[in-house]
């Protein structure tokens, strides 16, 4: 007879990983069933030519819970981070570069240079943000409040709602703009000079197929600074040894407390049966048995291919096929034989250690917006470069270094039926020329590159429309609406179903909280009196 498990997990990236070792920690017999030959999902490190390796999709810490870290003794088994000296550095048209990050008076110093209005206001403009990032960070770690509950979603939505109405009214009115505006409007409000707004509106448009014009943009922008980097608030780093070591340590610690991880066993079809959830059949056929079921994989993915729509209410189903994806990102990798010499501040220096935003304003964002939907990039794309071997010499041999490329406004489906397979080569060029245009030498450095196109993104990792958030982060997708009204608490429409990946509340990201939350939710299902973890 098969084994019966208490829990199935679909996907062993990091959400996966972290809800099968709170799951076990509880004493559940857990098995994660992984599509690919290693555990991680997008946050994985792989050799791409000999001596050099580099994160492969997600690329650089910030929003991972403290509390994850520490409930599963990351640190203990290897995990560490190297925060950035400055957090980005942002080349300009007219030959200089502005440097954000390092600490107030450092970035104060930097913006003096385009405005000393925009320096002055920094202060309050950091303060007003914090204040919303400190409520987002209060509600990370709980299940949003499930609408169609009757009291209980009442009880759930005022405690929840409890930080914001404590706030003042000028935050509460922070909380409105941050929601609702563009990232173009928010910042109008606070800066004049456009070097300064394109260092902060970048974040608005990472993951995010959209332009800073686009109302609610402004929320993507601060969704990116409610993490933080060795209890520095706000900060980003570089994670030694790649993100795939982060999870390769996360699995590790699931292994100790009994999870069994199965590779090369993709998931076919999620089994349901008089209206419960009975396990999965793999591709190959092979039926494994569990009465709960945890899809750490977009809904998309999970809903249109990997179930029977005869096994989900209607209405729900046509919810799920509008639920908007595609984050037009584009990835890539190079091999470099020495590091990128830029024009306007060639010598080595932090700013190689920090976010290299070639992307000098918000107009320039906008455009490539505008262009990716006309003709399925732009000439002049938005990309952010890092060089993690700056502080990591395990990723390349001695002089030598590795950069990511991430780009942004790649359509996720090419105009006039055009396929990604057979432009990927194209655009990747076009990535390239515009890194060179900033860092002369930069083409003749390659050793050897990497390119995922959104669909490349998409086989490889099952991000659908090479989603990196597994669903767009807009206010309709948040909450308790991600991914659908009714079943934004981890909880699927099927008796026994849960969710706990990046479609899920608090969205994109490696944050752990999905996972960290679903767990919390199915175990308050299988013992609704007993006290979860904390």
């Amino acid at each position: 007879m098969s084994k019966i498990y208490d829990a199935i997990i679909i996907g062993a990236g990091h959400n996966g990983l972290v809800c099968a070792f709170y799951l076990a920690k509880a004493g559940l017999n857990v098995r994660i069933l992984e599509r690919r030959d290693v555990v991680g999902g997008a946050a994985v490190t792989e050799a791409f030519h000999p001596g050099f390796k580099n994160s492969v999709a997600s690329y650089t810490v910030s929003l991972l819970q403290p509390k994850v870290i520490e409930d599963m003794r990351l640190a203990d088994h290897g995990y560490r981070v190297i925060e950035r000296p400055i957090s980005n550095f942002l080349p300009q048209e007219d030959g200089g570069y502005l440097m954000l990050g390092g600490g107030l008076e450092r970035t104060q110093k930097e913006f003096r240079k385009f405005s000393n209005h925009d320096a002055d206001v920094l202060p309050a403009y950091y303060e007003a943000l914090e204040n919303v990032a400190n409520v987002l960070r209060s509600l990370a770690l709980k299940a949003p409040p499930n609408v169609g509950e009757g009291l209980g979603t009442l009880v759930s939505a005022a405690l929840q709602g409890l930080p914001i109405s404590k706030l003042p009214l000028e935050q509460k009115r922070d909380v409105m703009d941050l929601f609702t505006k563009s990232a173009r409007t928010y910042l109008d409000g606070w800066f004049e000079s456009e070097a300064v707004k394109a260092a902060f509106g970048f974040d608005a448009v990472v993951g995010n197929y959209a332009s800073p014009d686009t109302p609610g943009s402004a929320y993507v922008l601060l969704h990116h600074v409610f993490g933080e980097v060795n209890g520095i608030k706000g900060a980003w780093g570089h994670a030694i040894g790649g993100m795939g070591k982060i999870t390769q340590i996360m699995a590790r610690v699931c292994r100790e407390l009994g999870v069994e991880i199965s590779l090369e066993s993709p998931v076919e079809q999620v089994l349901v049966e008089d209206g419960k959830t009975t396990g999965v059949r793999l591709q190959n056929g092979e039926e494994i048995i569990a009465p709960r079921v945890i899809a750490n994989v977009g809904p998309r993915l999970l809903y249109e291919r990997m179930m029977e729509p005869a096994d989900l209410p209607a209405d729900f189903l046509k919810r799920v096929k509008s639920f908007v994806t595609g984050s037009g990102t584009f990835r890539m990798n190079v091999a470099l034989s020495e590091l990128p010499r830029f024009t306007c501040k060639p010598e080595p220096g932090v700013h190689h250690q920090s976010g290299i935003i070639l992307a000098p304003t918000l107009d320039y964002m906008d455009r490539a917006f505008c262009d990716a939907k006309i003709h399925g990039w732009s000439e002049h794309p938005i990309v952010e470069m890092l060089i993690p071997s700056t502080v990591d010499d395990s990723l390349a041999p001695p002089g030598c270094h590795v950069a990511s490329l991430f780009c942004q406004q790649f359509a996720p489906v090419l105009p006039m039926g055009r396929n990604w397979d057979d432009e990927e080569e194209k655009a990747a060029d076009i990535i390239l020329d515009t890194v060179e245009k900033q860092a002369p030498g930069f083409r003749a450095s390659i050793l050897a590159q990497t390119r995922l196109s959104p669909k490349g993104l998409e086989d490889k990792f099952g991000l659908v429309g090479g989603d990196i958030m597994h669903g767009n982060m807009t206010i309709d997708q948040l909450w308790s609406a991600r991914p659908v009204l009714g079943h934004g608490s981890y909880r699927g429409p099927v008796k026994g179903l849960y969710m706990c990946g990046a479609g899920t509340h608090p969205g994109g990201g490696v944050t752990g909280a999905p996972g960290h939350n679903a767990a919390a939710v199915v175990l308050k299902d299988r013992s609704p009196l007993r006290r979860v973890f904390p």
